[in-house]
């Protein structure tokens, strides 16, 4: 039988031993990697169990419980592509309506301050009544979701948001602890979660500015406007909801829990579906933010792409980034692209021909989200060309696809993408309302998708890689094979000085030396010599 145990709370010796590393800090777990590996910077052949882990995961491909079983203590890196609000499990928050004496809407289902009057409910009665607890979730996420009459998965699921939006609002310190406290039990390490902050000032601050195609002009309005103080506003936000996931897992004590060592950065999520002096001026936030703050790393364009006002301003809104990251390169740029499938929401043919090639190549996009309409796009080999050769990752959502745009097997584009080199991370994108995890999407990339171990890897070691964490790679070159000069040349038993001082010295390296450490400690369970301990 395999060691590690299903479920979030894993208690086999070796998810015991990475989360007791991972509290020792980066460079303990750097300084282990280095000594475990060989003088050309990768393990020996004595010392690499990862083909028997290969094999091992193969014994269970197609037994769902074990799969599972086996991927719940891999080492998965990060999640690029993680909505805070829509990642938290639906049942929370129902809890936490209940706790704040919500209501709920009999007819809308949507949650609102109290005292409840008319077609309203006491969100408590969904504690006592489990016919309400599951039309609730129901509402709120794609739990049972199956279509009937008009609403498609693609409706439903957007549908959910502005239902407990209220509920979120108020508890996104306790968002940000579940949410970094679930990373952890699925082996992350590292989260880049999409934020919308200061939303109302911004709208306000939007409406005092008349807009212009003149970037500049306009980019001077909104400064005189005062967006100082909206971005003052928004690292207040910030800071609140820290101080309240760090009350809430007891970080900086004796009693930690391991949600406090997950890396949390913030991409600036901006609605598309707005008046341009609305998406300007939010855009605008999300780089001067950026630019003050380095919890901030990047923008992000989100709301449904097929969206009326979305459709006819795609090239607008990719002009505004491409500007605008001119005058902030200390930005960086993700944005959701080709979410986009034939008869789906409100697109025609040509909406399906050029989202990714201008998200790549007009607003300079360092990684796209979703890019399902790839084989829709003009000259899609050129596209992929045009990818692989800048290193423009693609963050794939296998869930969110399927149940949003009913894209899976065959029909996603995640192996052309694969055999034209463009980097592929896998990504959670709305775990709470999809109802799934990073477990769930590395499962489903095997028996949906037919990766391999080494692919499953390869994409966990890409999370890191590709994301916006500051600092030089570990590795030399993008396909794992060598590590920098510096540490290169350590030997098995110490790393040199330079190595040391390397991983110091770039917080991206450190990551990654602590995601080598977990790949041994996982892969040695599965080593020749522990096969008597598994069977």
């Amino acid at each position: 039988m395999l060691v590690r145990q299903s479920g979030t709370a894993a208690t086999s010796q070796g998810t015991r031993w990475v989360r007791r590393v991972r509290g020792q800090g980066v460079l303990v777990i750097a300084v282990s990697l280095i000594s475990l590996m060989s003088a050309n910077g990768m393990p020996s052949a004595s010392t690499d169990p990862s083909a028997a882990t290969a094999h091992a995961m193969e014994r269970v491909r197609h037994d769902p419980g074990k799969l599972r079983e086996f991927l719940i203590g891999m080492p998965k890196g990060g999640d690029l592509h993680h909505h805070v609000d829509g990642a938290v499990r639906t049942e929370r928050l129902v809890d936490w309506a209940a706790e704040d004496g919500m209501c709920i809407d009999q007819q809308s289902l949507a949650a609102s301050a109290g005292p409840c009057t008319g077609t309203q409910r006491p969100a408590s009665d969904a504690k006592k009544h489990p016919a309400f607890h599951k039309q609730i979730v129901a509402a709120w996420s794609m739990e049972g979701f199956a279509q009937r009459g008009q609403e498609t998965g693609h409706d439903h699921f957007f549908a959910t948001f502005p239902k407990f939006h209220g509920v979120a609002k108020r508890r996104m310190g306790d968002i940000l602890a579940a949410v970094t406290q679930d990373a952890a039990n699925q082996q992350l390490q590292y989260l880049e979660t999409l934020v919308t902050r200061a939303d109302t000032a911004t709208a306000d601050l939007a409406g005092r500015v008349d807009f212009t195609s003149d970037f500049s002009r306009l980019r001077t309005r909104v400064l005189a406007a005062g967006l100082s103080s909206v971005v003052d506003a928004a690292l207040k936000e910030t800071n609140a909801q820290e101080r309240k996931r760090d009350v809430l897992l007891a970080c900086r004590t004796g009693a930690s829990q391991s949600g406090c060592r997950v890396r949390v950065r913030y991409l600036h999520q901006v609605l598309r579906a707005m008046p341009p002096e609305t998406v300007f001026t939010s855009l605008l936030l999300g780089f001067e933010l950026a630019q003050r703050d380095t919890r901030y790393v990047g923008i992000n364009l989100v709301q449904p792409e097929d969206d009326v006002i979305a459709l006819r301003d795609y090239r607008l809104h990719m002009r505004m980034i491409r500007y605008l990251h001119t005058l902030y390169p200390r930005a960086r740029v993700t944005l959701h692209a080709g979410e986009l499938a034939p008869g789906v929401g409100n697109i025609s043919p040509q909406d399906l021909t050029f989202h990714i090639r201008d998200a790549v190549t007009t607003a300079g996009a360092e990684r796209i989200g979703h890019g399902v309409d790839l084989r829709h796009e003009d000259n899609p080999q050129d596209l992929l060309r045009t990818m692989a050769h800048r290193k423009v990752a693609v963050e794939i959502a296998l869930t969110s696809n399927r149940l949003i745009l009913n894209i899976s097997g065959g029909e996603h584009p995640v192996s052309d993408y694969m055999k034209a080199g463009v980097p592929v991370v896998l990504v959670s994108d709305d775990a709470g309302v999809a109802r799934t995890d990073m477990t769930k999407e590395y499962q489903t990339a095997v028996t949906d998708q037919h990766f391999t171990y080494s692919q499953l890897k390869t994409a966990a070691r890409n999370t890191l890689e590709y994301s916006f964490l500051p600092g030089a790679s570990l590795w030399k070159g993008l396909d794992y094979t060598t590590r920098q000069p510096p540490c290169a040349g350590s030997v098995m038993d110490a790393p040199s000085d330079a190595c040391r001082f390397f991983l110091r010295t770039s917080v991206r390296a450190a990551a990654q030396a602590q995601l080598e450490a977990e790949f041994l400690t996982f892969e040695r369970q599965f080593s020749t010599d522990d096969a008597a301990h598994r069977d």
